[in-house]
């Protein structure tokens, strides 16, 4: 099992910045992918960014050049740093983990950027 805790979670005007922290804890494996994903108000949940255990990094086209995912191996924490916000980006933020041993998301962290 994995638990995922996140945080950083708030209320921005718009232009502002963010930033999401992830813990991973239980039985982690070395090679992995932690992500953050989001869901807004009536939409399905999307992929926001995801990182590899070796720093390989995915974008959704719609963050790109805004959002910076990074992580720390050693603390097993995924960070996502957002600037630019804006009020398309309000959503639930989950952050998620895969491994051999499967899937895992977070509780969420509510994001709401204000015009």
């Amino acid at each position: 099992q994995v638990q995922l805790v996140e945080s950083g979670g708030g209320l921005v005007q718009a232009g502002g910045s963010l930033r999401l922290s992830c813990a991973a804890s239980g039985s982690i494996f070395s090679i992995n992918v932690m992500g953050w994903y989001r869901q807004a108000p009536g939409k399905q949940r999307e992929l926001v960014a995801t990182i590899t255990s070796g720093g390989r990094v995915n974008y959704a086209g719609s963050v790109k050049g805004r959002f910076t995912i990074s992580r720390d191996n050693a603390k097993n924490t995924a960070l996502l740093q957002m600037n630019s916000l804006s009020p398309e980006d309000t959503a639930v933020y989950y952050c998620s983990y895969t491994a051999i041993g499967g899937s895992y998301w977070g509780q969420g962290t509510q994001v709401t950027v204000s015009s």
